[in-house]
């Protein structure tokens, strides 16, 4: 456990210039540390920092093991030189999330998010639900909304006031370096292959989300996936008070809630029309969060009135536009195949879908999506890293065309597309190798599709 008061004379490296890194070095300087940001890929333009931190990029000199203690920035490959070295030297590694929460009043509502799908979704509409129950209580309390979405918690460590609500999506990245994390809600949407690359397999994929329960008491909450093999799994060693949802009939675990084609009907009694959102993933997504919201006392009314108001979320089945009869749909934050797979059983089956498919490989097989494929796409356009890869496993099973880049696929696409079909950016990949993340590539093909259609009118 990273206790401030142990280390505070002493000297912190932080590796990784991203924006947890970013923000836990400001939050060290600021409480008297002495910090080293340490970089180890080569940054064209560093950002500017609080007085303090000193950087260095393009690889991690020795000046990092001459510090008293490393805090690890999510995405850093647990077995990469760097910390090999300094498990070697006893020097102390603690994650973002533990540094920040250390910081913090010890009466906060932590309410925690994770999954391999969905996160965003229920972590957001929670979010709304708490900030319009917060505001109906007296005192006020307020709601912060941050981890894997938003602003990193380092960022809110000096917000925070005691009895405040925390809402935290959290990934695995964030989990596997949390030794004492304990959400008071602890929310495991599924469970399903993603950063193998960076976890080394399913098994570890697995232990590094159960870490979401490790520290939980018989007096806190977690929320589970009925339905899901995973989740169920994990069940038994449950030390919080377990309640759990799915939206199908046929469920491993017995759950508290479920959809009768109109209603969420709870087993404490409320009825609730789920938010106006595609697809049967997202009403398990509003299970999630209401279950969550009642763990923590919201009335029904409240939650019910923001189910009423709640949008879809940017780059997540996002409608972009519709022009001579094709629709284009934004999902880049699909960034595995479940997330395609959900986003291609959004639509009916023969809808005509041009599948844009590819980026960064994550190490799961494309011919997972060969049935969806055939009941829902007329042809994979594939770009990125991985197009190699994709053509493959897929050629021979099902039409693809090679198109590198993101414009060359929206433009095939505008050239050979009929009135009807569907233009759906739902990559199953990471953004990394062409963008900067998810909602770079987002935003871009939203400009591609604006700029497409403005030259040809």
């Amino acid at each position: 456990m990273f206790k401030a008061e142990k280390f505070l004379t002493k000297k912190a490296c932080v590796l990784g210039l991203g924006r947890s890194g970013k923000a836990v070095a400001e939050l060290l300087a600021q409480k008297g540390f002495s910090v080293l940001l340490s970089e180890g890929k080569p940054v064209a333009h560093v950002p500017a920092l609080a007085k303090g931190i000193k950087v260095e990029t393009g690889g991690h000199s020795p000046r990092v093991f001459e510090c008293d203690f490393i805090v690890k920035s999510p995405g850093i490959f647990p077995q990469s030189a760097v910390l090999k070295e300094a498990k070697k030297r006893k020097i102390p590694v603690f994650s973002e999330l533990e540094v920040a929460l250390s910081f913090m009043p010890k009466d906060i509502c932590i309410l925690a998010v994770s999954g391999t799908n969905g996160k965003t979704t229920t972590t957001s509409l929670l979010g709304e639900i708490l900030k319009e129950y917060g505001a109906q209580l007296f005192p006020k309390r307020n709601v912060f909304v941050a981890g894997n979405i938003g602003a990193p918690v380092s960022a809110m460590a000096d917000k925070i006031r005691p009895n405040d609500f925390l809402v935290l999506e959290v990934s695995s990245y964030q989990l596997e370096d949390s030794s004492f994390f304990r959400p008071k809600v602890a929310c495991l949407l599924n469970i399903t292959p993603d950063h193998l690359d960076h976890h080394g397999g399913m098994e570890k994929y697995i232990k590094a989300k159960a870490r979401l329960f490790k520290h939980q008491r018989s007096n806190d909450h977690a929320v589970l996936n009925g339905g899901d093999a995973g989740c169920a799994a994990l069940a038994e060693k449950l030390k919080g008070s377990l309640v759990a949802f799915s939206a199908f009939p046929n469920h491993p675990l017995k759950t508290d809630v479920f959809f009768d084609g109109d209603e969420i009907i709870f087993s404490a009694g409320h009825r609730l029309h789920p938010p106006k959102l595609k697809g049967i993933h997202n009403i398990e997504n509003a299970m999630a969060a209401a279950l969550c919201a009642l763990a923590v006392g919201v009335p029904a009314e409240i939650i019910q009135r923001v189910f009423d108001r709640f949008e879809a979320m940017e780059h997540r089945i996002e409608p972009v536009e519709t022009y001579k009869g094709i629709t284009y749909i934004n999902d880049s934050k699909a960034t595995n195949l479940d997330s395609t797979i959900i986003a291609l059983k959004s639509f009916e089956k023969e809808q005509n879908i041009w599948l844009i498919l590819g980026g960064r490989d994550k190490g799961s097989s494309y011919e997972v999506l060969l049935p969806y494929l055939k009941d829902h796409c007329r042809c994979v356009l594939s770009i990125g890293e991985c197009m190699d890869k994709i053509e493959k496993e897929l050629k021979g099973q099902f039409p693809i065309v090679r198109c590198e880049t993101l414009e060359k696929a929206v433009d095939y696409a505008f050239s050979h597309g009929k009135k009807g079909d569907v233009v759906l950016l739902s990559p199953a990949c990471a953004s990394f190798d062409q963008f900067k993340d998810y909602e770079e590539r987002g935003k871009e093909f939203k400009r591609i599709v604006h700029e497409k259609i403005a030259q040809d009118k």
